[in-house]
This record gives C-alpha cells, structure tokens and sequence, in this order.
C-alpha cells in the first residue's frame, strides 16, 4: 500500500479530482495549505504600499492506494494538475504500513 500526497494549485482541484475518479480512486483527502518552492512568493500592492507574500495557498492531496495502481495515480494527477507554469506543485509517494478502518475494523488493502 501506498500514500500518496500531492501539491497542486487551488484552482486544479476538480481536474484532479475528477482524474482520480475516472481511474477509479475510491477516496482523497483535501487540506487548504500554504508553502514555496522555487516560486519564492511574490510581491503584491495594496493601498498604495508593497509587501511579499511569501507563502502561496496551495492544495495537498492525501489518497491511500494500493501499489498496483500507483503509476495510474501518478499519472492522472501529473496530467490533470500541469499548467507547464512554475509552481505546478509535487506528489510524494510513501509505503503504508498499515490501514485501519475505524467502523468495522478492517485492516490493510481491505480497508482501503
């Protein structure tokens, strides 16, 4: 088993998502995040004055997959979050050791 998370921009969200659903992902995780990378932020004019907005707001996706489906996953979020712009974002992918189901107690690629 695999989780995989992945930094998008906000507005790539229901491309992702919907990505994900053609390929047959059962469930994700969203969290509203904020961060840099090579952007380095940006400086912004508000009422006159200049500041730098250093952190972005971006968009972490969390799924649990099993290993099998983990080019396919890659895949559709590369595909659907590329706007070939910097800050496109990153997918990070880790073993799962093990996977719990609170309400019935099922345990590894069961509960996914």
């Amino acid at each position: 088993m695999k989780l995989v998370s992945a930094i998008i921009k906000p507005f790539k969200l229901d491309d992702v998502r919907e990505a994900l659903s053609e390929i047959g992902v059962a469930g994700i995780t969203v969290v509203e995040v904020k961060g840099f990378g090579r952007q380095k932020g940006h400086t912004e004019l508000y009422r006159g004055a200049e500041y730098v907005v250093d952190f972005l707001p971006k968009i972490r996706i969390d799924l649990a997959i099993s290993a099998d489906m983990l080019e396919q996953v890659i895949e559709a979020i590369t595909e659907a979050a590329r706007t070939g712009k910097i800050g496109d974002g990153k997918i990070f992918v880790s073993d799962l050791e093990q996977v719990v189901r609170i309400r019935t107690g099922e345990t590894g690629r069961e509960a996914l």
